[in-house]
């Protein structure tokens, strides 16, 4: 695909259940297990969009776990 090509694709951001982001076409249907999360655009615009919203990379359950045993240590 040329960059030409690739400029004209609309995206949309989507979310899977360990709050990951990711892009994907609009004309598409999502991947399974992923979920819209109402932005869409061009790329530039998307991938912006996840840096500004996606501020912990850990996946949800990691953070879920880390969060319990620093609960049962008393931190």
């Amino acid at each position: 695909m040329s960059s030409s090509t690739e400029d004209r694709v609309i995206y949309k951001v989507v979310i899977n259940h360990e709050e990951q982001y990711s892009i994907w076409p609009v004309d598409r249907e999502n991947p399974l297990g992923w979920n819209d999360v109402g932005k869409q655009g061009p790329k530039s615009e998307c991938l912006d969009y996840i840096k500004e919203v996606w501020t912990d990379m850990r996946p949800l359950s990691l953070r879920r776990r880390m969060e319990e045993a620093a609960r049962l240590s008393g931190a």
